[in-house]
C-alpha cells in the first residue's frame, strides 16, 4: 500500500467498521474496483487499531464505569455485585467463540473467505436477518439489564463476522436486538464487546507486519491508515447511533443487498 492508498482505505475502514455493512468486505471491494489489489488480512486487521482508538475515545465513560465495576467486583469477591460488574466480566467469555474460530479458521478467512462472491452473498444474506431482528426484538432493555447468558449469545453471533461481508457490528447489533436491547443500546454494546477481539487481532497482525521488516514507506503507510481509521471511525460512531435511533436497521439492509447485487452483477459481466 502507498501512503495515499492507506489513507483512503483507513477512511473506508473507520467508516464501515462502525456501520453494519462490514469493513473487511469494503477493504476488499474498494481496492478491487480501484485496481489496487487485495491489501491482505494482516493490513486490514492492523488498521482496525485506528477504529479501536475511536471506540475507546467515544465510549471512554462507559469503559471507565465497566472497568471500575470489574475491579470493585474483584475487591468484594463478588462478580455479580452490580449490573455493570456482571456485564464487564461477561464480556471476556463472550469473546472466546470469535477468538477460537479466528485462530482455527485463519487460513480459510485469509484466502477463500475473501473471494468476492463469498463477500457478496454474505452482504445479501445478513440483510433479511437484520430486518427480522428489528421486527422480532422487543427493544425494551438497557445494557445493564442483560443477563450473563444473553451476553454469551451476542458473543456467539460476533464470531459470524469472521466471514468478510457479515459485519461484526451488524451481527452483534442483530443479536442485541434479538435479546431485547434497544437499538442504541445494542450498538453501544456491540462496540464494547468488540474491544477485546479488535485489540487482540489488531496487535497480532501488527506484530506480524512489523516482523516482516517493512521499509520506511510501508511503516508510514500503516501509521497513516491507522490514523485515518481513527478519525473516520469516531465520526461514524455518532452517525450510526443517530441513524439507528431515527431509522433503525432497514437502510443498512437495503445498502447491503444493493452492494452485494452490484458485486455479483459486475463479476458476471
Amino acid at each position: 500500500m502507498t501512503p495515499f492508498q492507506s489513507v483512503v482505505l483507513g477512511l473506508v475502514q473507520g467508516l464501515t467498521e462502525t456501520l453494519p455493512v462490514s469493513s473487511t468486505a469494503h477493504l476488499r471491494i474498494v481496492p478491487h474496483y480501484l485496481g489496487w489489489g487485495d491489501p491482505g488480512l494482516a493490513f486490514s486487521a492492523a488498521i482496525h487499531l485506528g477504529t479501536l482508538a475511536a471506540v475507546l475515545a467515544f465510549f471512554a465513560g462507559d469503559i471507565r464505569r465497566l472497568a471500575g465495576a470489574a475491579v470493585e467486583g474483584l475487591r468484594r469477591r463478588d462478580l455479580r455485585h452490580s449490573p455493570e460488574c456482571l456485564t464487564a466480566w461477561a464480556i471476556l467469555p463472550a469473546t472466546v467463540p470469535a477468538v477460537l474460530c479466528g485462530l482455527g479458521l485463519k487460513g480459510f478467512i485469509a484466502t477463500e473467505a475473501r473471494a468476492l462472491p463469498v463477500i457478496a452473498w454474505a452482504l445479501i444474506l445478513l440483510a433479511p436477518c437484520l430486518l427480522l431482528a428489528e421486527r422480532l426484538g422487543r427493544r425494551d432493555r438497557d445494557l445493564t439489564e442483560l443477563s450473563f447468558w444473553r451476553i454469551q449469545v451476542i458473543g456467539l453471533f460476533q464470531a459470524l463476522a469472521l466471514v468478510p461481508g457479515v459485519s461484526r457490528s451488524g451481527s452483534t447489533i442483530m443479536a442485541g436486538l434479538l435479546v431485547g436491547l434497544r437499538r442504541e443500546q445494542a450498538a453501544r454494546f456491540a462496540f464494547l464487546l468488540g474491544l477485546p477481539a479488535i485489540t487482540g487481532a489488531g496487535l497480532l497482525e501488527l506484530m506480524e507486519l512489523l516482523g516482516a521488516g517493512p521499509g520506511g514507506e510501508q511503516i508510514l503507510s500503516l501509521v497513516l491508515g491507522i490514523g485515518a481509521a481513527a478519525v473516520s471511525g469516531y465520526a461514524a460512531i455518532g452517525l450510526l447511533l443517530r441513524l439507528l435511533e431515527r431509522f433503525g436497521t432497514p437502510p443498512f439492509a437495503v445498502y447491503r443487498v444493493g452492494l452485494g447485487a452490484f458485486i455479483l452483477f459486475t463479476l458476471r459481466a
